[in-house]
């Protein structure tokens, strides 16, 4: 397994500490005698969604088998770790750590024996009242192996009497709370489950006669599966050699709280989700920036990549030039090194390159997805200002942040996040630009095609679909920090 990289020698993450950083992603596929090889290249398309570990799990019928370690996909798996990976159900798992520290032992997914077999879990989302269920699971017996929520899900299907399996699941989603989608597997069965409001996009794709489950729609295009549907918030599907059953863990709800910044940042533009193909959704986020954002400019530019649709939709309906000015390094992972504070301020540099023959003398609109802390994109400015840009705009393409997410987005705290401490005046002069325009609420939902009840605004407006039980931080589980 690959050697962790400390903290201290590796850089923020993706190199843009201004960015949200979602909790995972998740694939797997039954009835394939490919599937840890097909779960590999689900995982490589849903790479975005987390870079600090990844596994997979596999099951030939009989026993289950695991490859886990920190990492990109690329170098944790290699040819030596499928020779021990093989079988027709095949799950797996991609970490970005929003409960518990970025060590290997909370990778996923989470493999353990139970008294009737083997079960796998891969979570992606993050639980509300985790404090308090670890401390009444251990006060009751149970001892922990990670610091991560999701195991508290297999200790209380542990906990539970039933010899089902799915009848344990429920038991256990009926006991958490918070935003969930799982993907589970034993040695004869592939399971999916999504949270009562739907926080976490799950779909479900068929190949030929194997049947998939995903984040996004990205891994399933990556394979050749068709989608088939979403997973429905509260559903638990089950897929058997019998074909899929489908079972209600929750009444439907009225309303459903789908992330609608997984549409902002999250997604891959090719994805569909929520109703929605995330790239035409982030066209319509840059358009109404525009209307409610105009200025006299000769070019819009986008941050690649994130920014780059939403920017094609401001120009088209700003009518100014589309410039791609900004030159990204894709071969830059998570363990460049950053030996002194002359290499870190040039971090930007190291992902980013502008053009300056491009910007000088020129009013520039740059468009990007979001502003969280606000550092990267100061230095950015810098950047632009330094090589010569004549004026420089910003434009955000959803609403500014002002609280925290407890959902599966890394900010707990509002002190981490610049528009809950400042105004947005404040926030043009720290940052150095001549306008600074945020997409309202209502443009924002006027982006995408379900009604605006169904999606979770939390982090912009504070208004929380599920109630907080307690402390929700990173490392509310660490023992050095809580007393569990």
């Amino acid at each position: 397994m690959r050697r962790k990289i400390s903290k201290k020698k590796r850089t923020g993450y993706f190199l843009n500490d201004d960015k949200p950083k979602e909790s995972c992603g998740l694939f797997g596929i039954y009835d394939n005698n490919e599937a840890p090889w097909l779960t590999y290249l689900g995982l490589y398309a849903l790479q975005h969604r987390g870079e600090e570990a990844c596994g997979i799990v596999a099951s030939d019928g009989k026993h289950l088998s695991i490859h886990k370690g920190t990492g990109l996909v690329a170098d944790v798996f290699n040819e030596d770790a499928f020779k021990n990976l093989s079988g027709f159900i095949s799950i797996g798992h991609l970490r970005y750590s929003t409960t518990g520290s970025s060590i290997l032992k909370n990778a996923q997914p989470l493999l353990v024996d139970y008294l009737k077999g083997s079960l796998a879990v891969g979570h992606n989302g993050n639980l509300v009242n985790t404090l308090e269920l670890r401390r009444k699971l251990e006060n009751s017996g149970s001892t922990f192996q990670t610091t991560a929520d999701s195991e508290i899900i297999v200790q209380l299907m542990a906990r539970c009497k039933n010899s089902d399996v799915i009848k344990r699941l429920i038991y256990a989603l009926k006991k958490i709370k918070g935003a969930y989608s799982l993907v589970m597997m034993t040695k004869d069965r592939l399971i999916g489950a999504r949270d009562p409001l739907g926080f976490r996009p799950l779909v479900m794709g068929r190949l030929g006669t194997s049947l998939c489950l995903a984040s996004e729609t990205c891994a399933l295009d990556l394979i050749g599966a068709k989608l088939v549907r979403e997973v429905e918030p509260g559903e638990v599907v089950i897929i058997t050699k019998d074909g899929i059953k489908s079972v209600r863990a929750f009444p439907k709800q009225k309303h459903h709280a789908y992330c609608i910044f997984e549409h902002v940042y999250f997604a891959r533009p090719d994805s569909f989700i929520f109703g929605d193909t995330v790239y035409s959704v982030r066209k319509k986020l840059g358009a109404h920036l525009a209307k409610e954002h105009p200025v006299d400019a000769d070019f819009v530019i986008p941050v690649p990549d994130s920014g780059t649709s939403a920017a094609v939709g401001y120009s088209q309906e700003s009518g100014i030039p589309l410039e791609m000015a900004i030159i990204r390094n894709h071969y830059i992972g998570r363990t460049f090194i950053q030996p002194s504070q002359h290499v870190r301020d040039l971090g930007v540099r190291v992902k980013f390159n502008i053009l300056r023959d491009v910007i000088k003398g020129k009013r520039i609109v740059i468009v990007d997805d979001s502003i969280v802390r606000g550092t990267t994109s100061k230095k950015r400015v810098k950047a632009f200002r330094a090589l010569g840009a004549k004026e420089v705009h910003f434009r955000i393409s959803c609403p500014p942040h002002k609280f925290p997410c407890f959902y599966g987005i890394d900010f707990h705290t509002q002190k981490e996040l610049i528009a809950a401490r400042m105004t947005l005046e404040q926030i043009r002069k720290y940052l150095n630009v001549d306008t600074l325009g945020y997409l309202s609420l209502e443009g924002m939902l006027k982006s995408v095609s379900c009604p605006k009840e169904n999606y979770c605004t939390a982090c912009w407006i504070g208004k929380y679909p599920i109630k907080c039980e307690g402390r929700v931080t990173k490392k509310v589980l660490e023992k050095k920090c809580c007393g569990v």
